[in-house]
């Protein structure tokens, strides 16, 4: 019988659903794919081979369960490890008991440390999927150095200069995994979104891991770039001392995104992965914001963009109408559409699926030469 494999999914945002889906679909039916997630709602539809099984939160306290020993100090070797969670101890359990019972080949683990190093203490081989950020701290480099290998869903490109050479050596690269092309064109996407051919569009997106962007700046943002019809799609913090134009439309969450970076003459995102897959593969001039996570994941990631120049970058949206316009001449100055599309594969889930079944077929050979080469290479 075919090994299976394992794959935890960290449910805040939908990058990380979406990339698993992608994988499951690029690997053999012959395959088997268990995935742990808290929530089965936000996966597009799975291969027969894939299943979801529900998992309670990692990351939030369950019911009135008391809370007293959770104030005990995290080691630096851990990230969210509160104490007297039944809640952890109840989805470790099962992860735990789906080891013993199973033997997987490997688990993908997307994203959590504490799962990655109980995967290695249960003698489960697992791939870490990677992100941008400062993850030099030592329940990351624990996660990664006991980890087979790496998962990098972006281009090459858009590694970080600090990342060691050993390191990328060791990450499959797959920029635009997850990513569907699902482009109408320009005229069309206006069309459906009632947008007239002839009008200057700015769309505004909050992606959907935080609280979003606050009216205040955009209200700057469209009084200053006054012929422009500004639309925000996603989360915004409204002001109430946001004295916004008329040409400032918020619709907030919608089905159809891409019909909004289609219809844009520009945009203004934060940098959460799916947001910037979808904006590199449309090619559009583009104002990246990052918005808070941990690990200043976004704020790394914007910078990686500009560094490759696929976008113009700004700490936090802009506090004055000088700001905007320097932004604005930047994003249109420098926008190269053929450079910001290079930067996903097309192919990335099947060049991911191969790595993956290379990477299982070389762990159970009993081969010890590229684990011997690694050391030695990391050394």
């Amino acid at each position: 019988m075919t090994q299976p494999i394992g794959y935890f999914v960290h449910h805040q945002g939908r990058g990380h659903a979406l990339r698993c889906a992608a994988i499951a679909h690029a690997l053999s039916p012959g395959r088997p794919i268990r995935i742990f997630c808290a929530r089965a709602d936000i996966f597009p539809e799975l291969p027969p081979h894939a299943s979801v099984e529900v998992i309670e939160s990692l990351f939030e306290l369950q019911g009135d369960e008391p809370s007293g020993p959770a104030h005990l100090d995290t080691p630096q070797t851990l990230h969210c490890a509160p104490v007297g969670w039944g809640g952890i101890r109840r989805s470790m359990g099962t992860l735990a008991g789906w080891f013993a019972q199973q033997n997987p080949a490997l688990m993908i683990c997307d994203v959590s440390a504490e799962i990655a190093q109980l995967c290695r203490i249960c003698s489960v081989p697992h791939v870490c999927v990677i992100q941008h950020g400062d993850r030099s701290d030592q329940g990351h480099v624990a996660a990664y150095d006991g980890a087979a290998g790496l998962l990098a869903p972006f281009s090459r490109s858009l590694a970080q200069p600090e990342w060691s050479v050993a390191r990328n050596a060791r990450t499959c690269f797959a920029g635009g995994i997850g990513w569907r092309n699902t482009a109408i064109g320009r005229e069309a996407a206006r069309a459906r979104i009632g947008i007239a051919p002839d009008e200057e569009v700015i769309v505004v997106m909050s992606g959907g891991g935080g609280s979003g962007f606050a009216s205040a700046s955009l209200g700057v943002g469209a009084r200053t770039a006054i012929s422009a019809r500004w639309i925000s799609i996603g989360t915004v913090q409204r002001d109430w001392h946001a004295t916004e134009p008329p040409n400032l439309e918020h619709r907030g969450w919608v089905d159809n995104p891409l019909d909004y970076i289609e219809a844009a003459d520009l945009v203004v995102s934060s940098t959460g992965n799916t947001t910037c897959e979808q904006v590199l593969g449309i090619g559009r001039p583009w104002i990246a914001v990052p918005e808070w996570r941990y690990f200043d994941e976004q704020h790394c990631k914007a910078a990686a963009l500009e560094c490759a120049g696929l976008a113009a970058c700004a700490p936090h949206l802009p506090s004055s109408a000088h700001r905007w316009r320097a932004l604005i001449e930047q994003a249109y100055m420098t926008h190269d559409a053929e450079r910001q599309r290079a930067m996903l594969d097309p192919d990335a889930a099947r060049t991911v699926s191969s790595w993956i079944e290379t990477l299982i077929a070389r762990l159970w050979s009993g081969d010890r030469h590229d684990a011997i080469d690694r050391k030695r290479h990391d050394a």
